[in-house]
């Protein structure tokens, strides 16, 4: 695996690192050791998987709240995302910045989100599909969010949003 890690302290871009050959190629996905030696959070304790109808489907702006803040590691593995993360951390030097990210099965690069950062995403495909490993139990009392057209962050989603649920829609703008 191959991390660069991005303009947000702590967020790294994570290229498969293929052996090919005829049959096709072989890469490593995941490893407890190669994460740990970067000072990565490895501890995935729940895979979850995210199926998007519609091309302009958004969802989130999400993050756990303490002291069930969780690391996400994303991977869109059928059709495309524009992944987004905000830095909500209060003393970060990148604090309230956000980057986007095209991740998508053709691209096959991979997202390190570390606690303290909202998530979400936007479908750029119909029928898009994304896996992401988390470090953290879902905790429905800890969970938090801000809109995604919150006018603090000024996100740029590259693509109308067409659907996104009300509980998303009526998040309250970011206030830390």
């Amino acid at each position: 695996m191959l991390f660069k890690e991005t303009k947000l302290k702590g967020v790294y871009l994570i290229e498969l690192e293929k052996i090919n050959d005829k049959r096709g190629f072989f890469s490593r996905l995941w490893c407890k050791r190669e994460l740990e030696e970067l000072n990565l959070n490895a501890n995935v304790v729940q895979s979850n998987i995210s199926y998007n109808k519609k091309k302009g489907t958004l969802r989130g702006l999400h993050f756990q709240k303490a002291p069930y803040e969780e690391t996400k590691y994303v991977r869109c593995t059928q059709g495309a995302i524009y992944d987004v993360v905000v830095d909500l951390r209060p003393d970060s030097p990148t604090y309230k910045q956000w980057l986007g990210i095209e991740l998508s099965e053709k691209n096959e690069t991979m997202l390190y989100v570390p606690e303290g950062f909202a998530h979400g995403y936007l479908a750029l495909e119909d029928h898009s599909e994304v896996t992401y490993f988390v470090t953290q139990f879902y905790q429905p009392d800890a969970e938090g969010g801000v809109r995604y057209d919150d006018p603090g962050f000024q996100i740029e989603w590259p693509i109308p949003v067409t659907e996104i649920s009300d509980k998303d829609k009526n998040r309250p703008d970011y206030k830390g």
